[in-house]
Parts: structure tokens; sequence; C-alpha cells
């Protein structure tokens, strides 16, 4: 199975090849048929596996395909809470780079830094929030 198999939105699996993806792991053959059909999933792998990929592509696909329906100042439209700061960065670098080929915005905020990136970027608008408490 390729990644083109499970239905991902061209511009995604543009950024996913040139991330040098081209077949998913289990746990992404797994999920992301059902989180593409907007299903609730607990998924459990090691790490290293793609977990991060398996939930964020259907994630980055869904706002994909509903971005016409926004109109105005972007809003957050989904809201990834992690544990530490540094699963946080990553995420959002990661969904950073399956996002590339669309026109979704997202940010990462996390305590411990100046706020005023973080406002200022959620001032000027994300689709995706990604926090740690």
């Amino acid at each position: 199975m390729t990644f083109k198999d499970l239905g991902i939105a061209l511009p995604i699996l543009k950024a996913i090849e040139e991330q040098g993806y081209t077949n998913p792991t289990p746990i992404q053959e797994q999920a992301i048929p059902i989180l593409l059909n907007k299903k609730d999933l607990l998924g459990v792998a090691q790490t290293g596996t793609g977990k991060t990929a398996a939930f964020s592509i259907p994630i980055i696909h869904h706002l994909h395909n509903s971005q016409d329906q926004t109109r105005g100042k972007r809003r957050i439209r989904t809201l990834i809470v992690t544990p530490t700061r540094e699963l946080a960065i990553q995420i959002a670098d990661n969904f950073t780079a399956y996002s590339k080929h669309t026109h979704i915005k997202n940010t990462v905020i996390f305590g411990g830094v100046k706020q005023s990136r973080q406002v200022n970027a959620l001032r000027n608008g994300v689709d995706a929030l990604i926090a740690t408490p």
C-alpha cells in the first residue's frame, strides 16, 4: 500500500513525498483511513513508528478540504494538545511540512518563553494550534 492508495488530497501527498515517505507504516496504514472517515480512534505504537503523521495527515486533509467554507479572519479549527514542549515543537514542525502545499497555517504555544510572538501568531489567525499546558 502507498499513501496514494489512502485517498489523501494531492497537495498533502506532494508534501509527504517530499519528506521521503512512500509507504505508510502500520500505524499510519491502519489509522489514516479511519480518521479520513471522521471516526474516533485511539492508537498506540512505539516511538518512531509515525504516529504524528498518522493523526496529522488526516487533520490537514480535512482542514484543506473545508477551507473554502471559512470566510474572514482565520480561526483555530483544530487543537492538538501534547504533554511536552519538545513534542509540541516536533508536531508543529511535522504539521508545517505536511501542509506545505496548502494554505493551512499552524502555530505552537507553550510556557517559559516571551508571549508576544505566540500572541501575535494567534492574532494573525491560525487553522491549527499545537500546545502544551
